[in-house]
């Protein structure tokens, strides 16, 4: 203030302070007011929500959401947004409610997991309690690997998911427009007793078919003897008549299905989650053969990853199933 009454100007005050020169023109208008420069700066607002009115939103949050008249139970920002609207008589732009939501209530960000409506829980449930158990204790008994096979595809076609750009700037993935494929077999598996983790695999050019599960499992019990799969209720797996006739011809492989529409409780899904939607998110090979060997290189990292497999059946909740470290 010395330097600007003693004659100096604002932009020059400015320059040498190294801020804004209407900076030093608000500091000036401070300084003609009561109390100058020195005086206390007005008080922030306090939160819109005190933290008992945050309590009795968590509360309603709790109800869900079509306790409040909406079709699915997903809070969005913009739902949260009218809820607070319509208990606290409190307005709020939904990008605000987004940070209460996250900074005062701890919530996170998440995508929703998508559940069959044909899915029976009370037999899922009777399942996971007495069925697997079951399917457990008899493979141990017998001194048989446990295997979860299931089967997936990957398409030339890439699985578009969320990157990093510059604002306004949406980045762009040059891809082929057809569905060439590689579709894929697979199993994890659990040894008897120690219950140590392993991955086999199989691709295919063409749609997985019954003697491709009867090539898949006749090298299965080539290689470990012994197994007990479980298997979704998939049409070319037990009831495809070429695998019929090879598991009449072969004991030693025992077959259980899990229940109908229960991918969350089949570990080898997470095998393809970890693939498709990880590693090879937004991979726009060139070709089928470069394809084939995105595909095969990420699932023999995956097959050298006990830590990994393990990861995917702790995933599940299975009860009964003891993992070596």
């Amino acid at each position: 203030m010395r330097a600007v009454t003693g004659g100096q100007s604002r932009r020059t005050v400015a320059e040498v302070l190294g801020v804004h020169y209407k900076t030093v023109a608000r500091w000036v208008r401070a300084a003609r007011q009561p109390g100058g420069v020195d005086a206390k700066p007005p008080s922030a607002p306090e939160p819109g929500l005190s933290d008992a009115d945050l309590r009795r939103l968590a509360g309603l949050l709790a109800e869900g959401a079509k306790a409040h008249g909406w079709h699915n139970e997903l809070w969005t920002a913009a739902r949260v947004a009218r809820l607070i609207e319509r208990h606290f008589r409190i307005r709020y732009h939904p990008e605000h409610v987004r940070k209460i939501l996250k900074r005062r209530l701890g919530w996170t960000s998440q995508k929703p997991r998508r559940k069959a409506r044909e899915r029976d829980d009370k037999e899922v449930a009777r399942w996971v309690g007495d069925e697997f158990p079951r399917i457990v204790r008899q493979a141990w008994q017998r001194s048989a690997y446990l295997a979860f096979v299931d089967e997936s595809g990957f398409f030339l076609t890439p699985t578009v998911r969320r990157t990093l750009a510059p604002r306004g700037k949406r980045p762009v993935l040059d891809a082929w427009d057809r569905r060439d494929r590689w579709s894929a077999i697979s199993c994890i598996t659990l040894s008897p007793l120690a219950g140590r983790p392993g991955l086999y695999f199989d691709l295919k050019g063409h749609n997985i078919r019954g003697p491709d599960v009867v090539a898949f499992l006749a090298e299965l019990h080539r290689r470990l003897g012994r197994v007990t799969v479980v298997w979704d209720r998939n049409q070319i797996h037990s009831r495809a008549r070429a695998v019929r006739a090879w598991l009449a011809e072969h004991p030693g492989v025992v077959v259980e299905d899990f229940p109908g529409y229960v991918p969350d409780l089949n570990p080898d899904e997470g095998v393809w989650g970890w693939t498709k939607y990880g590693r090879l998110a937004n991979l726009a090979a060139h070709d089928k053969n470069e394809l084939w060997d995105h595909v095969v290189e990420e699932l023999i990292t995956a097959k050298h990853r006990p830590d990994l497999l393990r990861g995917f059946i702790r995933q599940t909740k299975l009860p009964g199933v003891s993992l070596a470290a």
